[in-house]
């Protein structure tokens, strides 16, 4: 890593490793590589879908690496590739491999609703991604089908055993939870770290932009969660797998393999400890995912300008905490355009 990097004056410098005017060091940067999903989840995006971005206004691969060279000597260390869905964008092995070369990233990981890791899994292990989060929002077919609005005869355990038999742990599996859509799931889904080595995440329900129709009626607080997976048999608090903690609580029942973790932007900000920043699909980095400010590094970088007084300055303006439990909005339409 370089010297240090000061934004202002005195006791609110910002320096190296990066922090913000809050003192949150940032480390963690997630790409979004396309606007495009081959869901529509009730969640994430209108039915009708978004008016995608033009192909000349999306980053191409050599830009997002550029991007990442810059913010590496920074102090950036990890990345985690989202979408849409990042793979149904052409070659993302080529990406993979690309940004495993940059100097100073020790971890890479993909989000994914996991339609595409039977056939890609291995390619991507090769190319040098780490590990894997997959969306799993039910283990029925059809009501899969329901939630995605698209029937592409997926069932999410071939996803989990095409990831673990590629080595691409450890391996999460994130559960939307909504009441009267699959809560009446949730036992099921946490039954599965009893058997396979994953670690489930029920993630409460973020009502954004378009999806602000599901209402708080439909928000199954995460403590109802834990008692209902409670019911298989108690539960006791873990530290979770090994990398990329986030934001999520876990807990383990006794002698399971995987554990079972809880992620609560409704009930409990964790805005806190937040150590991330989001690049979309057209080169904004946008510095809260429920926030409305971003700052444009793609026109900079395609003129040549160095990224590092934006970076900075970005993380300078980065707000406190979000302000989704007001404003339900934070200038997003839909959970899509900056992949979660």
């Amino acid at each position: 890593m370089g010297g240090p990097h000061a934004v202002g004056d005195g006791d609110d410098a910002v320096t190296a490793p990066l922090r913000d005017q809050h003192g949150r060091s940032i480390e963690y940067l997630r790409i979004s590589v396309t606007d495009r999903c081959n869901f529509r989840c009730v969640y994430c995006m209108p039915a009708e879908g978004l008016p995608w971005l033009p192909k000349q206004e999306i980053l191409s691969y050599e830009e997002i690496v550029a991007v990442v060279r810059q913010l590496a000597p920074l102090g950036l260390r990890r990345l985690r590739i989202t979408g849409g869905e990042p793979t149904i964008r052409p070659e993302l092995p080529t990406l993979i491999a690309q940004l495993r070369a940059v100097d100073g990233i020790e971890d890479i990981a993909l989000s994914t609703n996991g339609v595409r890791l039977p056939e890609l899994a291995p390619a991507l292990r090769e190319a040098g991604l780490d590990r894997v989060n997959i969306s799993v929002d039910s283990l029925r077919p059809e009501r899969i089908a329901a939630i995605a609005r698209r029937d592409l005869g997926f069932h999410p355990e071939r996803a989990v055993e095409a990831a673990l038999a590629a080595g691409l742990e450890p391996v999460k599996l994130n559960m939307v939870v909504m009441r009267g859509v699959n809560d009446d799931e949730v036992v099921a889904v946490a039954d599965l770290t009893r058997r396979l080595p994953v670690h489930v995440r029920f993630i409460e329900l973020m009502p954004v932009g378009e999806m602000a129709h599901l209402t708080d009626a439909h928000i199954v607080p995460s403590a109802e969660v834990l008692a209902r997976a409670a019911t298989l048999a108690p539960l006791l608090e873990d530290a979770g797998p090994a990398r990329g903690n986030g934001p999520a609580r876990y807990f383990r029942f006794a002698g399971a393999p995987g554990t079972v973790g809880v992620i609560t932007p409704m009930t409990h900000t964790y805005c806190g400890s937040c150590n991330r920043v989001r690049l979309t699909a057209d080169g904004r980095l946008r510095t809260c995912l429920y926030g409305d400010h971003e700052v444009n590094l793609r026109d900079p970088l395609r003129h040549g300008e160095a990224l590092e007084p934006l970076f900075v300055r970005a993380l300078a303006e980065k707000p406190l905490e979000h302000e989704l439990l007001t404003l339900r909005v934070g200038g997003l339409r839909a959970l899509s355009q900056v992949g979660g």
